[in-house]
């Protein structure tokens, strides 16, 4: 039987919402545990070893971080349909890198600025804490909104500019990890309330390709509670790992090393490497709690050195 795919998220997580459609779009069956949107996470941290970004996917012991790797790994498992379609993943994976670095920063700046009412109230000095900064007061955030804004414009017209001969999808005729990392940070714009709906509406083609992309709906879920899937990484074995490609530079599997976020949440985990390759990177690690896990993560964004 195979193992369940469990993700652990939070309902206005952007990343997360982007992991929750590739599984719907893949028509998955999973399970959901709710995690805290700020530290501690202490009911996560037995099988990551202290990364903290959201969401996580975990299967049995084997624990995948970031939403590069998860929808990569689950393309592995689960081919079709196709979220990587020949000839296009190039440029689908330069559109993303672009939504995911260039468009999302100003549009959370943007977005939280204005609804630190409905937010949590420690969500952001948590944030800043993640990127070495002191945390921000209202005046502050709002401040961050509106230099924030016009980025935030310019870039959503420059989307619908890719839609405007009309296709259905951000590079032609065929989905690509493309149309999830634009839409979830589109997404947040209204994740929790619809005062900024109002920077979408001039744009009927975006719309529309955002009603499609919601169409593909979050697959069939159900909640899990953290003690289960703490029980669930304890009682299973990581799988065993394909064969390494390290380049001349990288330290060899079975090497003690550190890996961190190179951009924030640069919380280090440790761990013995055990593949390396072009897209990924994984360390066995042991913990206490939950006994040993491999915890996955994406070659690209990530600082690894040996311990």
């Amino acid at each position: 039987m195979a193992a369940e795919l469990i993700l652990h998220n939070y309902d206005f997580s952007n990343y997360a919402e982007k992991a929750r459609l590739a599984l719907g779009y893949k028509g998955l069956t999973w399970r959901s545990v709710t995690i805290p949107p700020v530290a501690p996470k202490p009911d996560l941290t037995p099988l990551t070893g202290g990364y903290r970004r959201t969401p996580v996917l975990q299967i049995g012991a084997d624990i995948y971080c970031d939403t590069r790797l998860i929808l990569r790994e689950l393309e592995r498992r689960y081919p079709s349909p196709t979220l990587f379609p020949a000839g296009y993943t190039p440029m689908a994976s330069a559109v993303t890198y672009w939504a995911e670095n260039q468009l999302f920063r100003p549009m959370s700046l943007y977005v939280s600025g204005h609804n630190m009412d409905v937010l949590p109230e420690t969500l952001q000095a948590d944030r800043a804490l993640m990127r070495g900064l002191p945390p921000p007061d209202a005046a502050t955030m709002l401040r961050a909104a509106r230099r924030s804004a016009p980025a935030v414009r310019v870039q959503i017209a420059a989307v619908a500019a890719m839609l405007e001969d009309g296709r259905d999808w951000i590079l032609g005729p065929v989905v690509t990890i493309a149309d999830f990392a634009i839409y979830h940070a589109l997404w947040f714009i209204t994740a929790r309330t619809g005062r900024l709906a109002h920077e979408l509406a001039p744009y009927a083609r975006i719309s529309a390709w955002m009603e499609r992309m919601r169409g593909f709906g979050h697959g069939t879920v159900s909640p899990m509670t953290a003690a289960e899937a703490l029980a669930i990484a304890a009682a299973a074995e990581p799988a065993e790992p394909r064969d390494s490609a390290p380049l001349a530079e990288d330290p060899l599997p079975g090497t003690r090393v550190r890996i961190r976020a190179d951009d924030y949440a640069r919380d280090p985990v440790e761990g013995e490497l055990v593949l390396i390759d072009a897209e990924e990177i994984a360390l066995r690690r042991v913990d206490a709690l939950v006994g040993e896990t491999v915890v996955h993560f994406p070659r690209l964004g990530y600082d690894l050195r040996s311990v």
